[in-house]
């Protein structure tokens, strides 16, 4: 991704006459072609080379003509569930297509500004999920890692401007849907106030509470963006007159310690923190706030009347065709039928009454800042837990529309692996400007490393190992290290939460290190090194009792995988903590042959 390839850069570059739209998208095109090979399910409707530089040439007559248009020339893609006229509508479903004959609200005014329509992009079918893999055109996958999801249902989306295809993307966010994909590629996810951005054309997930959204690569992208497409639309039942809110940022909600759930993931919980050590850099005061109820609002959504809609917005495939239907997304909105009025209406006093629990909260804090999702999962994982595993994702995002609030998610940094972490900064209905205000405060502040490369080959995936004793270079079992091929990291600490022991009667000589905790504990010498995860299975197998391989923390708060120990191997043990590590051990021994 060139770094110079945002909104604002090409809008100013073709009108400036530094360069046409024609040329823009012709480079486009060429991006498209190029990662077709790579992921070929981003997209499900391409739009013929053609009539992309026709787009282009009516762009530049314009420029000619002394047009002033915001997005000249900017090339972006529409998620398939989003109308653009004369050109098939899928939902990620075949047999629904229909071709509309005029475009959507939010896709006309773009175009009206001089954008360049590429194509409809992938999706959960229907919308109707938060992995990117319920999908007959392909699963897209992160890209930076392609075993992980790309999230969804904003997936094809999410992955055409995270692989540089295209400037921005508008995907739809019900649950998470363009929130949960910004955080795994590392995007921004601007999730507007329900009714800011029209829905007329949008094929509904759940009306009510359904958004358009938008997918970039920076905060001045996503202002561009809501400034051509926020207003009210007559055509729209659910648009609103566009209103703007102030949002102070000097009391930021987080979750109590015990409600920080980030399912394993400690590289998720580590950044997590850093964001809001960020957050508070600056004078920030973190308020606990008691995400219960916010969590009861988010059942509602699957758990509720509310899946009634997703089953209203196919009900006639589902009634005449339903194994055009994936079968999970078709589980869920069989589900629809059973719920009665009474179900909806006692649904609608509960949200009614969690409502005023969450307008309460706004009086002790001015946003809530929440871990986008708590962790990631490979795509074949996702397949074998589909309905476990995404309900996982939306634990920090479901109840954000039924509570009339809106989001704004960030980077937040990077796994190992090279998927992303994001965070997502929340607010009352119509304080849109403000959250990108805070994003952008953010952003700055945190200084973000550059995201990893993309993945482009079939890269192995990795695993990180710290060794504290005999495995060390140039101690005896060395070998079992390098005969695998594998890479030194760093020469390091763990963290000051561990204790060293020389244990009896090894051949040859090893430690065992335990975790004693910061008041007992201190920093031990490791090296970590990189194996393919075939190469450290076929090593942990090796590992003799009482070692075993757990989870190390590291000096810097990250978690990788190393040498821990069971009890019995302190039995008879030295405690050589005070050395620091193994090597200081090894030198006070006796060398064979001395006196």
């Amino acid at each position: 991704m060139d770094v110079a390839f945002h909104v604002g850069d090409i809008a100013a570059a073709v009108t400036s006459g530094r360069t046409d739209a024609v040329s823009v998208a012709r480079a486009a095109l060429a991006r498209i072609d190029a990662y077709a090979a790579i992921q070929p399910a981003v997209w499900i409707t391409r739009i013929a080379d053609a009539d992309v530089l026709a787009y282009a040439r009516r762009v530049d007559a314009r420029i000619a003509a002394g047009e002033v248009l915001p997005l000249a020339g900017v090339p972006f893609a529409t998620k398939d569930n989003i109308d653009l006229a004369g050109v098939p509508t899928t939902a990620a479903c075949p047999d629904f297509a229909y071709t509309p004959t005029i475009s959507a609200e939010v896709v006309e005014r773009l175009i009206t500004a001089g954008a360049i329509p590429m194509g409809k992009t992938n999706l959960d079918q229907f919308a109707t999920g938060l992995n990117g893999t319920r999908s007959p055109y392909g699963a897209p996958a992160c890209v930076f890692n392609r075993a992980y999801v790309s999230g969804g249902s904003s997936s094809g989306s999410a992955v055409a401007v995270a692989a540089g295809l295209v400037a921005f993307a508008l995907g739809t966010d019900t649950a998470g849907s363009g929130r949960v994909p910004a955080a795994f590629n590392g995007l921004i996810g601007m999730k507007p106030t329900k009714g800011r951005w029209s829905t007329t054309g949008l094929v509904p997930a759940c009306r009510t509470l359904d958004c358009i959204t938008v997918l970039a690569h920076t905060i001045a992208d996503a202002r561009a963006i809501d400034a051509v497409v926020a207003g009210f639309d007559r055509t729209d039942a659910y648009s609103r007159p566009r209103e703007d809110r102030l949002v102070a940022t000097r009391r930021i909600g987080v979750p109590a310690p015990a409600q920080r759930i980030f399912l394993g993931d400690s590289t998720a919980a580590r950044l997590y923190e850093q964001a809001m050590a960020t957050l508070a850099a600056d004078g920030a005061e973190l308020i606990e706030v008691d995400m219960a109820p916010l969590r009861e609002a988010a059942m509602l959504l699957y758990g509720g009347p509310w899946v009634a809609e997703r089953t209203a917005a196919a009900l006639p495939l589902l009634d005449t065709r339903p194994e055009a239907i994936d079968p999970i997304v078709r589980a869920i909105m069989e589900a629809g039928r059973s719920v009665s009025g009474v179900d909806v209406f006692e649904g609608q006093y509960r949200l009614a009454a969690l409502q005023r629990i969450a307008d309460a909260m706004w009086q002790d804090i001015d946003l809530l800042a929440l871990p986008t999702t708590p962790t990631i999962y490979r795509i074949a994982e996702m397949r074998a837990a589909p309905i476990a595993l995404n309900s996982n994702l939306g634990l920090y995002t479901n109840f954000v529309n039924l509570l009339d609030m809106a989001a704004l998610a960030l980077p937040a940094g990077w796994r190992d692996n090279g998927t992303g972490v994001g965070i997502t900064l929340i607010a009352p209905a119509w304080t849109d400007q403000g959250l990108l205000d805070a994003g952008e405060a953010y952003l700055a502040a945190a200084a973000l490393p550059p995201p990893p490369p993309l993945n482009i080959e079939d890269n192995m995936e990795t695993v990180k190992l710290a060794v504290v004793g005999a495995h060390l270079e140039g101690m005896p079992l060395h070998w079992q290290l390098t005969s695998r091929e594998a890479r030194l990291v760093s020469a390091t600490t763990t963290a000051p939460t561990y204790r060293l022991y020389a244990m009896a009667n090894s051949t040859p000589p090893k430690p065992a290190l335990i975790h004693v905790g910061e008041e007992d504990g201190a920093a031990i010498a490791v090296e970590v090194y990189e194996l393919d995860v075939a190469a450290f299975g076929s090593f942990v197998v090796e590992v003799p009792a009482p070692l075993a391989i757990g989870s190390v923390t590291l000096a810097d708060g990250s978690t990788v995988k190393g040498f821990v120990a069971e009890p019995r191997a302190i039995v008879g043990a030295e405690d050589i903590t005070a050395l620091g590590g193994w090597r200081a051990y090894i030198a006070t021994l006796p060398r064979p042959g001395g006196s």
